[in-house]
């Protein structure tokens, strides 16, 4: 078994049967809640939170396959922001909003947002690659509450220009720095963190190494704006996860874990359960309700 398999056995064999970030075909993830529902009690995930790019679609169902398959579902999203001071991207995950309506509508703008945003990189795609229009994009992301980066790489591996969509060729077509990128936008970390406290919603900064958001956490902490911290992320290090747990007993936040689940729209492979939490972890945050 090679390290990076063992790496994974031991996170999964871990004593953490909870994954609070985890996404479905509602927004970039190749798997349905049905199923990311029927593979957490498959391995005897005791809590799961979906967390669906920017959209809460696919809570209701959850909640309730979940509640057959004893499964407790966490409802949440994962919120596309940008950082008002450096101008860096930050997702800030809400947990258990009680005004569900109100983070809809706040989130409606982002999803008209990206669909725009990515339906011209489709239009600059198509003058590369022909056979990838943007109305194929737009049925490739049916089931999607807008259209993302797999929507529009899918149909490129499905006519064999690539074997993956999550890759190289997204990458030099659709990445920041790519042929065909076009800049996105997005509210503002303040916005987002400021409708989540007032629909009796929980902040939680996600992957802080990967947009380096350990300072805006600080601030945010200082001035209230913050419930917790995603600690246990595979793109967390262990100096990060450090920091954060510091950071976290520091200013008393909560600290959460998950596998950032995609189902196979992933650069690297993180099974569902891969780096999650404990239950006192998630029953901590239940008590915030």
């Amino acid at each position: 078994m090679s390290e990076k398999q063992n790496i994974i056995k031991n996170e999964l064999t871990a004593a953490n049967p909870c994954d609070l970030h985890v996404h479905t075909t509602h927004s970039d993830a190749s798997r349905t809640v049905a199923q990311v529902i029927e593979y957490a009690a498959m391995i005897g995930l005791k809590y799961i939170a979906i967390t669906d790019h920017d959209t809460m679609a696919g809570v209701d169902e959850a909640v309730e396959l979940g509640g057959k398959l004893g499964v407790h579902v966490v409802p949440g999203v994962e919120m596309s922001t940008l950082d008002e001071e450096s101008g860096r991207n930050v997702h800030l995950l809400c947990y258990l909003p009680k005004d569900r309506q109100m983070i809809d509508g706040f989130l409606e703008n982002t999803l008209k947002w990206r669909r725009e945003q990515k339906l011209e990189m489709a239009r600059r795609v198509h003058e590369i690659y022909p056979l990838v229009t943007p109305e194929l994009v737009e049925s490739y992301a049916k089931d999607s509450e807008s259209i993302y980066e797999c929507h529009v790489m899918q149909p490129l591996c499905d006519f064999g220009y690539t074997n993956v969509a999550i890759g190289e060729l997204m990458s030099s077509l659709i990445s920041s720095k790519g042929s065909c990128y076009v800049p996105k936008r997005y509210p503002t970390t303040l916005e987002a963190a400021t409708v989540i406290r007032e629909a009796g919603g929980v902040p939680v900064v996600a992957h802080a190494e990967q947009f380096d958001s350990f300072e805006l956490i600080e601030r945010y902490a200082k001035e209230g704006l913050l419930a917790g911290v995603e600690v246990w992320h595979p793109r967390n290090g262990t100096e990060s996860r450090q920091r954060l747990l510091e950071i976290a007993k520091k200013y008393e936040l909560l600290t959460t874990g998950g596998s950032d689940f995609h189902g196979q729209y992933t650069k690297k492979p993180h099974p569902l359960g891969f780096c999650g939490c404990e239950i006192a972890d998630a029953e901590a945050m239940l008590a915030r309700k």
